[in-house]
């Protein structure tokens, strides 16, 4: 079995950060997956990932259809999709190697293999823990994503990239926390070029004060969600990266890229996500956005979780093709 030849699934329950950790590693292995959105019935879809039994009749007819001839590889994202990982491995009389990404919450064991990052508790020998966030962030696709930019290679280095998230189950972007950030990021465009982008969750009256405050600035290129997304050319180039912190996705993406990353604090917070800042800044990965002063530069090895998690696939798959 070559890469090349695999057949995969990517399933999911639709959410764009969870089937991103699952494409990915699709990425990384070199093979093109069928998505499949998968959505349970009732009692299921409030009872996964602890109801393990059913499965048949677990899966709604508006989502995808799960049925044969199966894959020989499962990559599977999100609380509902566990059911839909448990029920393939079941059907496939485990011909199928399910991999399931995030924590499950039940045991590993149930599953092929199981990544977790490293704030979250499950380990197991069949457990790959990770520093974040699987992710899509390749240096061929920041080349690739900088090219389509070319008008943003023109603002003056260093270069500042911005990304700005909104409210979440644990955090919050109020109107003070956001004029406060736009007098922030107003001090630091006497120095440095900023590229701002901001998320679908941002409220609509912080993003009112956030381009009043900084949209009428040449250092400033402020895009807020119309025409191409250029996020990833943000990644490629900048000299710095500011991230809000209720985004685990966002801030795993920014250390991929080995530049000095600063955590932008927000109001609220939650048990997980603080541990996942606090080990990335005991790690050296990042730092939180001092509310005054230059920006420094610092230095790190960033984490290459996403390769790592395909060639433990690739070693599995192999060892199948052997036995």
């Amino acid at each position: 079995m070559t890469q090349r030849s695999i057949s995969c699934w990517v399933v999911t329950e639709g959410l764009t950060g969870t089937e991103n950790q699952c494409l990915g590693i699709a990425d990384a292995l070199e093979v093109s997956p069928v998505v499949k959105r998968i959505k349970l019935r009732f009692p299921w879809k409030q009872l996964s990932p602890y109801l393990r039994c059913g499965h048949q009749w677990a899966f709604d007819s508006a989502g995808d259809n799960l049925s044969p001839p199966w894959p020989d590889l499962v990559l599977a994202s999100g609380r509902k999709s566990i059911a839909a990982a448990l029920h393939i491995k079941q059907q496939s009389q485990g011909k199928t190697l399910v991999v399931q990404v995030q924590d499950p919450r039940i045991p590993a064991g149930l599953f092929d293999l199981v990544t977790v990052p490293q704030h979250d508790p499950t380990r197991g020998e069949n457990v790959v823990t990770t520093t974040g966030a699987l992710h899509r962030v390749t240096a061929a696709k920041l080349a690739t994503e900088m090219a389509k930019f070319p008008s943003l290679r023109e603002l003056p280095q260093p270069r500042a990239a911005v990304m700005i998230g909104g409210n979440s189950k644990a955090h919050r972007l109020t109107e003070e926390s956001a004029a406060t950030l736009a007098a922030r990021l107003q001090e630091l465009s006497a120095d440095y070029s900023l590229m701002i982008t901001v998320s679908r969750r941002t409220p609509p009256a912080c993003l009112a004060i956030l381009q009043k405050a900084l949209t009428d600035n040449d250092r400033v290129y402020f895009w807020e969600g119309s025409g191409n997304n250029p996020y990833f050319a943000f990644l490629g180039l900048a000299d710095f990266l500011l991230v809000t912190e209720d985004s685990v996705s966002m801030t795993s993406e920014a250390i991929s890229t080995g530049k000095p990353v600063y955590t932008i604090p927000m109001e609220g917070g939650a048990a997980r996500v603080d541990k996942f800042h606090q080990l990335l800044q005991t790690q050296g990965y990042t730092r939180i956005l001092p509310q005054e002063g230059k920006l420094k530069t610092w230095h790190y090895t960033p984490p290459q979780d996403t390769v790592a998690v395909a060639e433990k696939i690739k070693a599995l798959l192999e060892e199948r093709v052997k036995t």
